[in-house]
């Protein structure tokens, strides 16, 4: 199946969970990489999280949405230069309620296509510098813990983070079933 992301699905404000200049805002890249570690030339990604208190974008007038000016809560990003990189532009995530009154540690939920791929691979990023909620999640806790690593965004020297997705092989991201 495929490549065919380039046509439709990509548009201008793709990568802006926030605006550029929202204050807080910050840089996640990383590659999506097969498993023989090449790069995926045309794999998209698709994010989804709170914003810092823990809110969600309401589009549509639900519930309690979040403050930030232009705070979409979603991101698209495809691989466009052949070189499987991604960035997304957003604001660090809160904890979000989970199941049975728990809190879930800060993350973001993000979705996978990839030529060869007849449905999406779905993960989450953590990140690395939040220790002792990533200790109290119910999802994380639920991956074996020498695999807890793959989901663990780590700190960039720009104040942003890194987070690579592999498909496959010895450094498989741990991917969710729904």
């Amino acid at each position: 199946m495929g490549p065919f992301f380039a046509i439709g699905l990509p548009w201008d404000r793709g990568p802006l969970v926030v605006p550029e200049d929202t204050p807080g805002a910050i840089r996640i890249t990383g590659s999506v990489y097969d498993g023989a570690g090449a790069p995926v030339p045309d794999s998209l990604i698709e994010t989804w999280q709170a914003d810092p208190a823990g809110r969600f974008a309401d589009l549509h007038g639900y519930g309690e949405s979040s403050e930030i000016p232009g705070f979409r809560g979603f991101a698209r990003f495809g691989a466009e230069d052949g070189d499987g990189r991604f960035e997304i532009v957003t604001v660090k995530p809160g904890a979000v309620p989970g199941l049975a009154g728990t809190m879930q540690a800060p993350h973001i939920d993000v979705s996978v296509f990839a030529r060869g791929m007849l449905h999406r691979c779905v993960t989450r990023i953590y990140f690395a510098d939040e220790p002792e909620a990533n200790g109290r999640d119910p999802v994380l806790a639920r991956v074996p813990s020498e695999r807890r690593a793959t989901l663990l965004a780590e700190p960039a020297p720009d104040g942003g983070y890194m987070f690579d997705i592999h498909l496959q092989g010895p450094d498989e991201t741990v991917f969710f079933e729904l």
